[in-house]
């Protein structure tokens, strides 16, 4: 009687579509923000644009998207961008649970996908293929916003166009759905290539741009094979990887042409230097580690989504306070024992190693051995240090960017552990994927445009 007495009770988990109070105090300050900031531009723009942000935040952007280009990052953009972001993680993860996205595996490799779309436009800007006219569209954050109207786009056409195919997996359903996506998907690879990429070919007319021409066939015919290996997944995740891998194919093309036809640049050098091997390194490195994490995790992950379960999430009602409480009343349960391994075959834990570690040896191969520069503040100061630590250690080599990289290192190593170790509710999926997004877009954004301008020596 006494141990019923002093059993403890807990609340139940709050339902996915419910949001908690802090959220919705979040979600109004959101709101009232933006208010302010609209307000603010119309009574006083000269204050609050023109002598605070423009310099700020526009004029670095104007300035990379010029000739002179790599506008260095201040801690003023930089602290505004980072806060900006941390704020979009927050607000959005309430409103994606609340519209019921979905925050899966499926989901996760999707966003990836969008996350390499970035990088690789971006060293098409940093060659000056872009046209003056839309240059601006391929600079942080710029590209950023530019990219979420398109992930947005495709998203909302692929679900609207696509749902009533979801729950249905005859064959006669599922090629009505692959065949409407493929039709939205498809002309949308050929509209990115006719807006962003087919005006710049009359300014660079001595390219020829077969490589590029084809690219775009070989984008469209990404988005099909996708499709076909995408069967039974829901509409909105199937049309956002397919798109995102044909508009990637369609940007690697473009490289490929200034691979074979360099076009002049803005700044009168064309460039002969291309250099493939550093890919090799930079992106073989990191996906021996993620291969084998995934060998060391892939069997609790499949054992563990037998049971119908997903990989650190809690049993539906569970709290998290109530499962920390009582260990041992947990302490058998799948979630509890399996998770750990299996995170760490989840796209989640490999996308975030395998993107912070190749920032980091990119950087480094950069740096070190190709004479680039560091941009960012935070990251040029731990190459500074690394630089004092080769004088004081007598080592004549590089630029000290190799303490970047091991810090790096460390840094998703700590991040993976708390990821491994991490449990959350069902209602906290959309956060944790949030937040690997924005990971990403920090670490395997930057890492593949700086292997993207090593290759091609921009």
């Amino acid at each position: 009687m006494d141990d019923v007495e002093n059993t403890p009770t807990f609340e139940p988990s709050l339902p996915s579509d419910v949001y908690s109070p802090l959220e919705k105090a979040l979600i109004w300050a959101a709101l009232g923000a933006i208010v302010v900031a609209c307000a603010s531009l119309v009574l006083a723009f000269d204050t609050v644009w023109t002598d605070t942000l423009k310099p700020i935040v526009w004029d670095p952007v104007v300035k990379d998207a010029g000739s002179a280009g790599d506008a260095g990052y201040t801690p003023q953009n930089t602290a505004i961008y980072t806060g900006s972001m941390l704020a979009c993680v927050v607000v959005l993860q309430a409103l994606f649970r609340k519209w019921n996205l979905p925050a899966d595996d499926r989901m996760t490799l999707a966003l990836i996908a969008w996350v390499c779309v970035a990088p690789v436009m971006r060293v098409l800007e940093d060659a000056d293929f872009f046209s003056s006219e839309t240059d601006v569209l391929f600079i942080s954050p710029i590209i950023h916003l530019h990219l979420a109207a398109w992930l947005i786009g495709v998203a909302v056409l692929g679900h609207l166009t696509g749902r009533k195919w979801d729950n249905s997996h005859s064959d006669r359903a599922e090629d009505a759905q692959r065949t409407m996506l493929f039709a939205i998907m498809g002309l949308g690879i050929i509209l990115q290539w006719w807006w962003l990429y087919a005006p710049a070919y009359a300014e660079h007319s001595d390219s020829g741009f077969f490589y590029g021409r084809l690219a775009m066939v070989l984008g469209v015919a990404t988005v099909w094979l996708t499709l076909v290996q995408t069967r039974k997944w829901p509409s909105i995740t199937r049309s956002m990887l397919s798109f995102a891998l044909g508009a990637v194919v369609l940007g690697v093309g473009h490289w490929i042409q200034f691979m074979a036809t360099p076009w002049a640049q803005e700044s009168g050098r064309v460039s002969g230097d291309i250099t493939v091997w550093p890919a090799f390194l930079v992106l073989g490195l990191p996906a021996l580690v993620c291969f084998v994490m995934y060998r060391y995790g892939k069997d609790d992950a499949r054992q563990l989504a037998l049971t119908g379960h997903l990989p650190g999430v809690l049993p539906t009602g569970i709290s998290l306070k109530q499962w920390e409480a009582q260990p041992d009343a947990w302490k058998d349960h799948p979630v509890e024992f399996l998770s750990n391994r299996a995170l760490l075959a989840h796209p989640m834990v490999l996308g975030m190693v395998y993107g912070q570690l190749c920032d980091g040896i990119a950087t480094m191969v950069g740096i070190d051995l190709f004479g680039y520069g560091e941009k960012h503040p935070v990251s040029n100061q731990v190459i500074v240090y690394g630089g004092q630590l080769n004088e004081m250690l007598g080592i004549d080599f590089g630029e000290g960017a190799w303490l970047f990289a091991l810090v790096k290192a460390l840094l998703v190593g700590l991040i993976a552990y708390l990821f491994v170790q991490m449990r959350v509710e069902e209602r906290q999926q959309h956060f944790r994927v949030l937040i690997v997004l924005a990971v990403l877009i920090v670490g395997l954004a930057p890492g593949l445009r700086d292997i993207g301008r090593l290759m091609l020596g921009v």
